[in-house]
């Protein structure tokens, strides 16, 4: 396995090609206004009905809290405004939808199986592993990033849609700005996604504060109604089931961590498997992907302040899954901890199925046994860590403040 010290995340060494992307847009100043952005999906999209009028009050909140981080870039600037034009001109489609076939309300979500967890814990490989299952609906990251299709715009010669095309020119493109992402998180465009990137079409979810720093939207977010957000995420779920088969799905995300109450009101037959790791790698893996990705997202990295925030911030859903892991049936979930699911990852997928009340037949078993023998953990490289180097953490001090979440759960300490 090729291992990877990145060395130079206080002070990067940008490419060629890197230096001539952000040189090319310093120039060009990068305006992020909430009003025209709506007016102009309207434009694109030729609709006009957002459903819920409420989201232009989490709209601005959300562009209020890009407006107050001085230290983004215009590539930054620039990424969250397409983001925010992306997500309103889904959203515009998603009501259209909705308005020509009020069947879609009526569609039942019954029985997902859900993989909550914090991020690089394994919830992404868990989750990519139960898609394989053809019985199973998950939602692959092109589809994450425009979920309902453009009307009239159909498969090419080749029967693939090009909503995955576009996204597939995106990917590429982004190994030129971040090619060291793929070690850490890569989302190539059939890789399965969190369902927090459709929920954000009701601007209601945390993901805005892996891409810029935003505590200002972090507490906008953290008071909001969740149990009306996960109501959202139903319908956006019961949309792509109408457009893309009626099977049951597979969902994950970290944020749900914090979320449990509203993810059991809304799915309240669910199954849920939890995984847990060590904190401190958790935090380190994430630090050190986002202080890469910063390098072309900020002026400046200031890796202690990124430290101290993503600290805070999983000790925030650390202590709610705590506080409400209860709220989840016993006989409907299950705890998995890291090191027990990479020793056994067949094992594990079996246990949940059982919880779940969920047969394995030997068709299913055999694919994923195929996907484990073509994705070994860490095929594409591994990236070597230094909390304390690179960020000025002292492991042990903070296995120290996560030790009421360690204790809870018997998560043995990583070095």
């Amino acid at each position: 396995m090729t291992e990877v010290r990145i060395d130079d995340l206080r002070s990067p060494v940008l490419s060629a090609d890197q230096r001539a992307i952000l040189d090319g847009l310093e120039a060009r100043p990068v305006r992020i206004d909430a009003d025209q952005l709506v007016d102009k999906a309207r434009a694109v999209t030729g609709l006009a009905d957002l459903g819920d009028l409420s989201v232009l009050d989490r709209l601005a909140a959300h562009v209020a809290a890009i407006e107050a981080d001085t230290g983004l870039t215009n590539l930054g600037r620039l990424v969250l405004r397409m983001r925010i034009q992306r997500l309103l001109e889904n959203r515009l489609r998603l009501h259209e939808l909705l308005r020509r076939h009020p069947e879609i309300r009526e569609i039942d979500v019954t029985a997902p199986l859900v993989v909550v967890g914090l991020p690089r814990s394994g919830t992404t490989h868990l989750v990519n592993l139960l898609a394989e299952d053809p019985r199973r609906r998950a939602l692959p990251f092109w589809e994450s990033q425009e979920p309902i299709p453009v009307p009239g715009e159909g498969a090419g010669p080749d029967g693939v849609d090009p909503r995955y095309r576009r996204w597939e020119a995106v990917h590429e493109s982004e190994q030129v700005i971040a090619p060291l992402t793929r070690l850490m998180h890569d989302r190539f465009p059939g890789a399965i996604e969190e369902e927090v990137e459709i929920l954000d079409l009701d601007f209601a979810s945390y993901t805005l504060e892996w891409h810029a720093r935003v505590p200002g939207w972090r507490d906008h977010y953290l008071a909001l109604d969740h149990d009306k957000t996960y109501g959202y995420l139903r319908t956006v779920l019961q949309a792509l089931t109408f457009l893309r088969g009626p099977r049951t799905w597979v969902l994950k995300s970290p944020q749900h961590l914090e979320q449990l109450g509203p993810l059991m009101r809304a799915f309240p037959d669910a199954a849920v498997a939890f995984t847990h790791r060590d904190p401190v790698a958790v935090v380190q893996s994430a630090v050190t992907m986002l202080a890469y990705g910063d390098r072309m997202r900020r002026h400046a990295i200031e890796p202690e302040q990124l430290a101290a925030y993503w600290v805070d911030r999983v000790e925030v859903l650390l202590r709610a899954c705590v506080r409400d892991r209860a709220l989840v049936p016993a006989e409907r979930s299950l705890d998995v901890v890291f090191g027990d699911f990479m020793a056994d990852e067949l094992g594990t997928v079996e246990r949940f199925y059982e919880r779940a009340r969920v047969d394995l037949p030997e068709a299913v078993r055999a694919r994923f046994t195929a996907y484990l023998d073509s994705h070994p953990r860490g095929r594409h490289g591994r990236v070597v860590y230094d909390l304390r180097g690179d960020f000025g953490l002292d492991p042990a001090e903070l296995r120290e403040r996560f030790r009421f979440y360690a204790d809870r759960f018997g998560i043995p300490a990583e070095h």
